[in-house]
């Protein structure tokens, strides 16, 4: 397994979305390297006396490694540190003005505080500690040789590098903290749509028991009570029966058994006849004693008990996202039963509400337990169904499911 530490070192600000972000140091480092090397050989040679060649030795020592800095703050660090050093013991060599700086001339000054910059953003708070105080050292150390009497321009550097430092280390650690929250809000966000999903799949399966159950209680009482409604069966055929009874009665059990461990002790009311279409009228009027105006256009349809539950559930979470989030707006719901196309009969599910009556105003509730598209989707989906849901452009929003009559494996 790779170790962060083989891991290739990255370039600061490689992990910004933007790009002109990700190029910036590249750009720092550049324009400060070309700037400060003709300008240091220049000051040293003209203002401070030094030979040229010792002075462009120092100078490309000093600006070279601010593009290794974009990759290697530390070791550009530790270059131009010994460079600054070195540049300082030359200058006790020369005869230079007392106006000048010493122990560090200007363009030495500029260039390692962007050195500093490029420490913070990528060196822990030791690091960044270590090098303080070492740039402290050698700045104590060398006042005691200041060639024109010690000043307060020996703690100069000092101090601004802590600044850098202090600022740079602030900034990345304030963007680490956003990337953390980013990240966490992610998983988060992720881990609450899969733990929505298995609890309304839970809660389907719950819904369904009674469903299946009652099929195959009467397939149980049928084979039970056929060599009594029907004489003169077979002794095969009796048997074939009772080993169908025995079946079914197996499967009930199986079936009892998987809905002891999906149930929770919250669950209330399962005993109770799931609903269907006849239901939903209901459903309307109650949401219209709640000041919702609901339009409703029934279907007599006969549709099978999963289909019908599964259209009952689905209006009902529209019906209660409309009283949630458009409080008093005009509703319509609408079922209807499509022809057989050759693809089979459909059932079609249709709530259509408007925008709101009068201005925007906050919802009845705040955030919910997002079950309710979840919910939806779940439920077309296992039927073999079709839903639409989302935004129309007056403001209002649609749901528009289309469920099979036939079972169908879903996709």
């Amino acid at each position: 397994m790779t170790s962060v530490e083989d891991k290739p070192p990255r370039a600061l600000l490689a992990g910004a979305s933007r790009r002109w972000v990700r190029l910036l140091p590249w750009g720092v480092a550049f324009v400060l390297g070309v700037a400060l090397l003709p300008t240091t050989i220049r000051v040293l040679t003209a203002d401070y006396g030094l030979n040229g060649g010792v002075a462009s030795v120092l100078a490309v020592a000093q600006a070279a490694p601010l593009l290794l800095a974009v990759v290697h703050p530390l070791r550009a660090w530790c270059v131009v540190f010994a460079a600054d050093v070195a540049g300082a013991l030359a200058l006790l060599t020369v005869d230079f003005e007392e106006r000048l700086l010493w122990p560090f001339p200007p363009m030495g000054i500029v260039g390692y505080l962007g050195l500093c910059l490029a420490l913070g953003l990528r060196e822990r708070r030791r690091t960044l500690l270590l090098v303080w105080l070492v740039t402290a050292g050698a700045n104590t150390g060398l006042a005691f040789v200041a060639p024109h009497g010690a000043g307060a321009m020996e703690v100069l550097l000092t101090i601004l590098s802590g600044v850098a430092l202090l600022l740079a280390a602030a900034l990345r650690e304030r963007y680490e903290a956003q990337r953390r929250l980013a990240e966490q809000e992610t998983i988060s966000e992720a881990e609450r749509g899969r733990r929505t999903l298995l609890e309304e799949r839970a809660r389907i399966a719950r819904e369904l028991h009674d469903v299946v159950a009652h099929h195959m209680s009467v397939i149980t009482v049928q084979a039970d009570t056929a060599e009594y409604r029907l004489h003169g069966l077979p002794p095969d055929v009796r048997e074939e029966f009772t080993s169908i009874a025995a079946a079914a009665r197996e499967s009930l059990g199986e079936m009892r058994r998987l809905l002891g461990v999906l149930r929770n002790e919250e669950a209330r009311g399962e005993l109770a006849p799931q609903p269907g279409l006849t239901r939903i009228g209901q459903l309307v009027e109650a949401t219209a004693r709640a000041g919702v105006p609901v339009g409703f256009t029934p279907c007599d349809a006969d549709v099978p008990e999963a289909v019908g539950l599964s259209a009952y559930r689905i209006v009902q979470e529209a019906l209660a996202n409309v009283v949630r989030h458009a409080p008093g707006a005009p509703t319509r719901v609408s079922l209807s039963q499509s022809a057989d196309d050759g693809d089979g009969a459909r059932l079609t599910v249709l709530v259509v509400n408007g925008p709101p009556p009068g201005p925007p105003a906050a919802p009845l509730e705040e955030g919910g337990t997002g079950h309710g598209l979840v919910g939806m989707r779940e439920r077309v989906r296992l039927a073999g169904g079709t839903l639409d849901a989302g935004p129309l452009p007056d403001g209002g929003f649609r749901v528009a499911a289309r469920l099979p009559f036939t079972e169908r494996n879903p996709t």
